[in-house]
């Protein structure tokens, strides 16, 4: 049976553009039939492309990845899916940016080794990087509440008619679900606004 060469593009965000990654698997020469795409982040291995992609690698197939950080950021979990296509699958890998890592040539002992070093290098980096923006977003949201900057959606105005809806509610005239009906809210809101004012 011939071999076919796939490819696998990922960006982590619906915003985040992938056509340097395209253009990079076209030059190699992976039809478009043939590239699968994620946009999600690299934590898991937890995408529906990349998991149809893996059904369908067979033995002697090669997949083309731009750079070991698009197959993903989690260092244990990018060894592992390394290792079950390389060696369950029996299936090649090239990582364009990083020519070290192309298992396509019969390789020796001291290549295999140095394709490795490199591998568990990449991959610690993948996943330090993905630790340090998490840790740079929440030192962004920190900095940003003790300037005082609000974060999320700006807290809702008590409509006209509140304080009268509340009191017929306490007083058991209306029910909780009539109250926030006519105020146009949930009544999950209006119980709350009750037990906060």
């Amino acid at each position: 049976m011939q071999s076919k060469t796939y490819g696998y593009v990922r960006v982590s965000t619906k915003e985040q553009n992938e056509e340097r990654q395209m253009i990079a698997m076209r030059e190699f020469g992976v039809p478009d039939s043939a590239i699968y795409m994620d946009k999600q982040s690299g934590k898991d291995f937890e995408r529906p492309n990349y998991k149809r992609l893996m059904r369908r690698i067979k033995t002697g197939d090669v997949l083309v990845i731009k750079s070991i950080d698009r197959l993903g950021r989690n260092y244990d979990e990018i060894l592992e899916q390394w290792r079950t296509i390389t060696k369950v699958k029996h299936a090649a890998i090239v990582v364009l940016d990083m020519p070290l890592l192309d298992t396509r040539q019969g390789r020796d002992l001291t290549g295999v080794l140095i394709a490795d070093i490199v591998l568990q290098l990449l991959s610690y980096v993948a996943q330090t990087e993905r630790e340090n923006i998490r840790q740079r977003q929440a030192e962004g949201i920190a900095a940003a509440k003790a300037r005082g900057v609000h974060m999320g959606r700006p807290p809702m105005k008590t409509p006209a008619g509140f304080s009268s809806a509340k009191k017929l509610y306490q007083a058991g005239e209306i029910t909780s679900r009539q109250a926030a009906g006519q105020l146009g809210i949930s009544s999950t809101t209006f119980l709350r606004w009750v037990r906060q004012r």
